[in-house]
Parts: structure tokens; C-alpha cells; sequence
């Protein structure tokens, strides 16, 4: 088993989080992690970005090569796209399609949204929207976090373990609001990825 992740986001959105509850549940899978030091400006509004490598065996270096990355986990669409050149061939993108306007010049956000809608494999949600909409709202990073848990390899009751001993000193409520925005984010990339299938079965089919 091997996963490589590249992790990004603005400063105050939760991305580190992500990498925490992921790192606790590889731990409890008994894999090999490493994680590479944070950069940007990890202050709110800054931009974010760091690897995260899960393997059965043992693990040599923290960062991941151009084109090496199996995963892009982002919680704003132009830092999803930022990093597309560490993409795999076979790799996805699982990013909120919610903009962080955190500069003057930002792209047009439709101009964003088309181009990762044009990628083979992308799991493109309003996270934001979705915490909101299932009385979340503070949760929006671990709705992401469940968009991408089929994607892992990691066994989402492990997942849900993490997310227990992650914010466990924070009180039961706490909790049971991150286990449900770990659902609901994932029943919804659950939906899209049978998208994704029937449309590869009817390209096929086509051929």
C-alpha cells in the first residue's frame, strides 16, 4: 500500500487538521508515514501546502516528486490547481469548489471550476455549502476529508477512530459533529465516483 498526498489550502481552513486525523488513522493501520514541513504562510489567509506519504513499508524521503502524487487534497480550487504538475497519470483531485478570494488578482472562479472539471478524476464539492447545509459549518474541512476517504485506502472506521482521539478533549459534541461531516462529505463523493464510472463504462462501450 502506498498513498502519496499533497495537502493544500489557505491559512484557517483546516488542512492541517486533515493531515492529523489521517496521520492517527495510517498510524492505527500500522503503515509508515511522513510528512514534509509546512509551507507558506501558515497564518489565516496564507497560503498552505504540505506532503503527506502513508506506505506499508518504510518510507526514504518526506516530499513527493513532480508527477508522483496520487492525491491532491485541497480545500480551495485554485491551490488544487496549483500543484496539478505533482499529479500522477492515475491520480485524483478532491477539492471544495468554494474560492478563498485572498488576492487582488484572483482567477475568474467559472474559468477554475472548467478547467478541473475537465480532469479525468476530480472530486469537485462546495464543502463549504455542504457543511452548512447539514448543520456543520464548522466542519467544512472534515466534509472534505470524507469526500476523499474512498480514495485512501485507509478503513473509514479507522478514519472515524482518528477523528475520536483528534478531537476527543474537545467534548462528544465536537466529535459527533466532525463523524457526521465525515459522512456526508463522503456519501457525496460516493455519488460522484459512480458518475465517473458509468461515464468510463459508457466511453468504453463506445469504443
Amino acid at each position: 500500500m502506498k498513498l502519496d498526498i499533497i495537502l493544500s489550502g489557505v491559512g484557517g481552513q483546516g488542512i492541517l487538521s486533515i493531515a492529523a486525523i489521517i496521520g492517527e488513522a495510517a498510524l492505527e493501520e500500522k503503515l509508515h508515514i511522513k510528512q514534509a514541513e509546512v509551507h507558506g504562510m501558515s497564518q489565516r489567509g496564507g497560503d498552505v501546502q504540505s506532503n503527506l506519504r502513508i506506505s506499508s513499508e518504510p518510507i526514504r524521503s518526506d516530499l513527493i516528486a513532480r508527477g508522483g502524487a496520487d492525491l491532491i487534497l485541497s480545500l480551495e480550487p485554485m491551490e488544487a490547481l496549483r500543484y496539478l504538475p505533482y499529479l500522477s497519470d492515475t491520480g485524483w483531485i478532491v477539492t471544495n469548489a468554494a474560492p478563498f478570494v485572498n488576492i487582488p488578482n484572483y482567477p475568474q472562479v467559472d474559468d477554475l471550476l472548467a478547467d478541473l472539471k475537465r480532469l479525468p478524476r476530480v472530486i469537485l464539492l462546495d464543502v463549504d455549502a455542504l457543511a452548512k447545509e447539514n448543520n456543520v459549518p464548522r466542519a467544512a474541512n472534515v466534509v472534505l476529508l470524507g469526500a476523499a476517504s474512498p480514495i485512501l485506502g485507509i478503513g473509514i472506521e479507522k478514519i472515524e477512530d482518528g477523528i475520536r482521539r483528534f478531537f476527543g478533549r474537545k467534548g462528544d459534541d465536537v466529535v459527533a459533529m466532525n463523524l457526521k461531516a465525515l459522512a456526508c462529505g463522503r456519501e457525496a463523493a460516493e455519488h460522484i465516483m459512480r458518475k465517473h464510472l458509468k461515464k468510463s463504462e459508457n466511453e468504453k462501450h463506445a469504443k
